[in-house]
């Protein structure tokens, strides 16, 4: 009985562990890609949400990304710092430009900093 009430509030509380993950909308970007891939089904953050970042370095082979950004308030990060992120799609790294900027969601997953949203800045 223990066990499985603790099952229940467990998988009920699942939802509050992992923050939604967002995917970008599609559509032609500067470098005639397409900004952001991902789902088009998938709702495009509130505008609030969004990080202002300068893309520093590209690790295509790493399938990691250099960003110089502002506040990451849903990570506790208050100041602004240049750090390195992993991409949650690798495409992604073939739409970026060392000096771009972008507009960015970042998530800790699994204690790993990812961009799980980004498009160009306009």
């Amino acid at each position: 009985m223990k066990k499985t009430l603790i099952a229940c509030l467990l998988s009920g509380f699942a939802g509050f562990a992992f923050p939604p993950v967002y995917a970008a909308s599609s559509h032609h970007d500067a470098h005639g890609g397409h900004g952001g891939h991902g789902a088009t089904s998938a709702p495009a953050p509130a505008k609030n949400d969004l990080v202002d970042g300068v893309v520093k370095r590209i690790d295509k082979a790493g399938g990691k990304v250099t960003v110089a950004h502002g506040p990451l308030v849903n990570l506790n990060m208050s100041q602004p710092m240049t750090m390195v992120f992993r991409v949650k799609d690798a495409s992604w790294l073939d739409q970026m430009r060392v000096d771009d900027k972008i507009r960015f969601i970042a998530d800790s997953i699994g204690g790993t900093l990812i961009i799980v949203y980004f498009e160009a800045a306009k």
